[in-house]
């Protein structure tokens, strides 16, 4: 019989393509990981993997029996929360992803707060791009997410949290009414899901991309308009945690924006949802306090 040791073996070069990866992924040493693989191979009589000195190469077999042997793993690591989350659901580790745009602003404050609702909790924080952190849940490298919408979550169940609009950033002595007319903003690069929000946030207007500069981060967009390089919308919990503190920039807010809506999102089958919303609970405490 096949093992869900093998199939953990297999899924961590599949995802790795290196066995010195794989094996300190999973804890173990080279040949013991190459071991097990063999053996996984002996059993199912099937050539999995392609190796050599140079390369490691899945075949088209094994790149299929992974992504199968990634759900039967899933499947017995719920099966575990499911016990634990029985006896104790608001203990032990829990992997929340937050998105850059989010992450920074609200979880410093909600970490605090978090400590003191739930002292045995153990969190450990990612901060990734959406379509990364959707992928982390679904796959259950992660427990739990926080992004933002609208985006397209697959199956995953959503909670909303709370909503969040826009201040219009620009630099000092520019005319909100002239920036807003011009429409062009500087922006986040792409694969944030901030950009797309943003562009979408007044529909009335004819919002465009200034495609002389993208940023990675809002703290380098605050920084750029400060420059007086353009303008930029900044989202309100942001401008709330200071992303714009000390720096020479106007912060027109905007509530005729259409807001992006803050949620957690989690698998349907996640034994935790309990937990999970009262982790909600304590986010959107933390964003009440901010600012």
């Amino acid at each position: 019989m096949i093992t869900l040791r093998h199939l953990r073996f297999l899924v961590a070069v599949a995802d790795e393509l290196s066995f010195s990866r794989a094996a300190r992924r999973c804890n173990v040493t080279q040949p013991t990981l190459s071991t097990g693989l063999r053996e996984l191979e002996d059993r199912l009589g099937v050539q999995l993997v392609e190796r050599d000195r140079r390369s490691v190469v899945m075949t088209a077999l094994g790149t299929e029996i992974a992504a199968r042997g990634r759900k039967l793993l899933t499947g017995a690591q719920e099966i575990e929360e499911l016990a634990a989350a029985h006896l104790h659901p608001e203990e032990g580790d829990l992997r929340l992803g937050a998105i850059p745009t989010v992450g920074p602003f609200l979880l410093p404050r909600a970490l605090t707060l978090l400590r003191a609702r739930f002292p045995a909790l153990r969190l450990f924080l990612r901060e990734e791009m959406t379509d990364s952190l959707i992928e982390g849940v679904t796959s259950g490298r992660l427990d739990v997410a926080l992004i933002a919408l609208p985006y397209d979550t697959g199956g995953l169940s959503v909670h909303p949290l709370f909503e969040d609009g826009y201040h219009l950033a620009t630099p000092p002595g520019a005319s909100a009414a002239d920036t807003l007319e011009a429409g062009r903003l500087l922006l986040l690069e792409r694969g944030h899901c901030l950009q797309e929000h943003a562009l979408a946030s007044m529909p009335t207007r004819r919002l465009q991309r200034d495609e002389s500069f993208e940023a990675t981060s809002l703290t380098t967009l605050t920084a750029m308009v400060a420059e007086g390089l353009g303008a930029t919308l900044l989202p309100d919990l942001a401008v709330r945690a200071g992303v714009a503190a000390g720096q020479p920039v106007s912060l027109t807010p905007l509530p005729e924006a259409r807001p992006r809506e803050v949620a957690l999102v989690w698998r349907r089958t996640s034994p935790r949802e309990a937990a999970f919303a009262r982790l909600g609970e304590v986010l959107c405490t933390a964003q009440g306090e901010l600012g």
